[in-house]
């Protein structure tokens, strides 16, 4: 039966974990004070902060009745240590914790306290809401696996929930968490993993609601003195500490009988946590994939081949690389993880099967995970053939131009041999802006060209254009026509230019750079600058017609 309480005893104790956090500690208090349910208690565990955090947090208890103070004597270094002190202290049947760069939701308490008074689960989870601090984007943690109410008879009811690895968004049954004696591990990282797949495990239900509890602030730029532990996959200590906790969650499957659940678990372990840092390789070294590849590959044979099979053929491409160590192959196949753009080369064998790279795979295993033969490249309709194109060097040019040396990779050899005819498009406005360039053969399935690209010339919108395209390359050959995405160069500063006032057109700031954070596509931004974007977009937006469109640049002009 669900856990009563006493008069005088919370319902639910929140935790609030806090490092030398304290201009942020506040507001992640003051979303557990403001909850539609009141009877809860909230302990401020603080892991011996050197900054203003005792202070701050000694005069956020002294505020309300319901907040508790606990300061550990050194610094553990970790989240398990404090939440742990937390729960020695806990006087509440259910338990939840929080981190002080984080908040609740103004009603996450309620929502998942109805679950447990509902009936007799061990946990109850909801969903978390994603909020990139840059942008302020915001997105849901795992939306596929929160959609909707739902309450399980254990994890292998659903053994996707082990891609919702954490110990936040929950609220536990104190019960449960002492009868199996389940703490958080001190002394590593990536504590909540092995924590998660505990309860999972040893949770004879639990219940899923896929209302938003949690709001978890993602600083994915942060400087690396203050990234997160998962935002500092750079550090090869990072993926040492990954690999041991996978280790331990490996040893508590088999101790505890599920070993049966294995797969499921190492396939979330190469979607999800190998899959972060086979993102980043692009930027890495020849030292650090050495090293990276030394400390994985023990590990990844030991894995079941049942969950390398079921990822994509690009993740699966990249991870036998690695496991081969063709690293500087597994570099450039890295970044076809998000575009699935064609291979630099393959290569076909006596049988007609086509493989990843320049040569015949030897083992069984990585003929099987580089076959690429059923991408049919050597045939089907031209439109739809892969092709590779690279920016290989970029320089600014004069205003708002920059000159591109494209390199186009062709490894099927579908174009004829000889020079081939390109053009670049891109499309800020209704027209599109076509630029012509040539590309010459620099060997076999490789061609090279130089194109000035001024994205000044584009015919954009009287109101203006605030956004990001992506510029493509189109292929013309006897009459047919291919388009595909144009790869930027792994590193570029940003180049930023004024576009001025056209044809009734406000002025724009232009910014050439690479997309995002990922090594993507080149990318164009637009933005609107000055009283005449002020003045003209509300309106041309509002009233587009012959009419307006004159009086607008008769009111541009004069506003110039």
């Amino acid at each position: 039966m669900p856990a009563m309480t006493t008069a005088g005893t919370p319902d639910v104790t929140v935790t609030v974990i806090v490092h030398n956090d304290a201009p942020r500690l506040p507001r992640a208090v003051e979303s557990v004070r403001r909850q539609t349910h009141r009877n809860l208690e909230i302990v401020i565990s603080d892991d011996h902060s050197t900054d203003d955090t005792p202070r701050v947090a000694r005069a956020l208890a002294a505020a309300d009745p319901r907040v508790r103070y606990l300061r550990l004597p050194a610094n553990s270094g970790g989240c398990s240590a404090p939440r742990n002190r937390a729960l020695e202290i806990a006087r509440a049947p259910y338990l939840m914790f929080l981190d002080s760069d984080d908040e609740l939701t103004g009603d996450a308490v309620e929502l998942l306290l109805a679950a447990h008074r509902e009936r007799d689960i061990d946990f109850a989870m909801g969903a978390v809401r994603r909020i990139r601090v840059d942008t302020g984007r915001r997105s849901t943690w795992m939306p596929h696996l929160v959609r909707e109410r739902r309450t399980l008879d254990g994890i292998e009811a659903d053994p996707r929930l082990f891609f919702e690895h954490l110990a936040t968004g929950k609220m536990y049954a104190r019960a449960f968490l002492d009868r199996h004696e389940l703490r958080f591990p001190e002394g590593i990282h990536y504590e909540d993993q092995l924590f998660s797949a505990r309860a999972y495990c040893l949770a004879k239900r639990f219940t899923v609601v896929p209302e938003p509890v949690y709001l978890w602030y993602v600083a994915p730029y942060a400087a690396s003195g203050a990234a997160s532990i998962s935002n500092q996959r750079h550090l090869l200590t990072n993926v040492r500490d990954r690999i041991h906790v996978q280790r331990l969650i490996d040893a508590f499957l088999a101790e505890s009988g599920h070993e049966a659940l294995r797969e499921d678990k190492d396939h979330k372990f190469l979607k999800h946590d190998f899959r972060m840092y086979a993102g980043d390789l692009p930027y890495r070294g020849e030292e650090w994939l050495e090293t990276f590849a030394d400390l994985v590959n023990p590990y990844l044979a030991t894995l079941s081949p049942g969950a390398c099979a079921r990822l994509p053929r690009a993740e699966r491409v990249v991870l036998r690389l690695i496991r081969d160590r063709r690293l500087a192959e597994a570099r450039t196949a890295a970044r076809d993880l998000v575009h699935g753009v064609a291979p630099r080369r393959v290569t076909t064998d006596t049988d007609g099967r086509t493989y990843w790279g320049g040569h015949v795979p030897g083992s069984a295993d990585a003929r099987r995970e580089l076959d690429l033969t059923d991408l049919e490249l050597h045939a089907g309709p031209f439109s739809a053939a892969r092709f590779r194109h690279e920016i290989t060097e970029i320089t600014r040019g004069p205003g708002a131009c920059v000159d591109l040396t494209v390199r186009t990779y062709d490894p099927a050899l579908r174009l004829p041999v000889g020079p081939q005819r390109a053009s670049l498009l891109v499309s800020p406005g209704r027209r599109r802006l076509t630029v012509p360039f040539r590309l010459s053969p620099v060997r076999p399935g490789v061609f090279e060209g130089r194109v000035r690209l001024n994205a000044a010339t584009a015919r954009l919108p009287l109101h203006g254009f605030a956004g990001v395209r992506h510029p493509v390359v189109r292929l013309t050959c006897r009459g047919r026509a291919n388009r595909g995405i144009l790869l930027a160069p792994l590193a570029f500063p940003s180049l930023t230019a004024r576009v001025p006032y056209r044809s009734g057109v406000c002025p724009h700031r232009l910014t050439v750079e690479p997309e995002g954070h990922v090594p993507g596509r080149l990318q164009l931004r637009w933005e609107p600058v000055g009283l005449t974007a002020a003045v003209l977009r509300p309106v041309a937006r509002r009233l587009d017609h012959p009419g307006v469109r004159r009086a607008a640049r008769l009111v541009a002009g004069a506003l110039r």
